[in-house]
């Protein structure tokens, strides 16, 4: 696979810019899988660094899941109304209500930590982080609310 085939592949699985991901690659000597570990590491240090702007903006999601017998409503939160509407952003409020649904966390701290139902690998903070990457801004999850029958 060339230089452009894996930068172009690593974009469309990440969303970052060409920019990021080539500088990765090269950090990586061109090895795809730690390119992929230094595109985290450089995730979740952006993530701590907009940890303490504001969020008062974002939107609530809800999941009713096919049985109708589970649903749940989540407030995810951000800098700006322009985000707030961002196709990636409400993706990312998607994916968490229906973590939501299926985990049944306690609160927020029990949420963040537990791995994402559609990829182990992860824990909800980090794809939360890997979505700050995406976008540029804080990002928190609210209050949410499991529902069951």
């Amino acid at each position: 696979m060339s230089d452009i085939e894996l930068i172009k592949e690593l974009r469309d699985t990440t969303g970052l810019s060409f920019k990021e991901i080539r500088e990765a690659l090269e950090e990586a000597g061109g090895d795809r899988a730690r390119a992929i570990e230094v595109l985290k590491t450089h995730g979740a240090a952006l993530a701590r660094k907009k940890a303490t702007r504001e969020t008062q903006e974002g939107v609530i999601d809800a999941y009713i899941h096919a049985t109708k017998k589970v649903g749940a409503l989540v407030e995810l939160l951000c800098e700006t109304d322009f985000v707030a509407r961002n196709p990636l952003f409400t993706e990312l409020s998607h994916e968490i209500v229906m973590h939501i649904a299926a985990m049944d966390p306690k609160d927020a701290e029990e949420l963040l930590k537990q791995p994402h139902i559609k990829d182990e690998d992860i824990t909800i903070g980090e794809l939360v982080a890997q979505y700050i990457a995406k976008l540029g801004e804080n990002i928190k999850v609210g209050k949410f609310i499991r529902f069951q029958i």
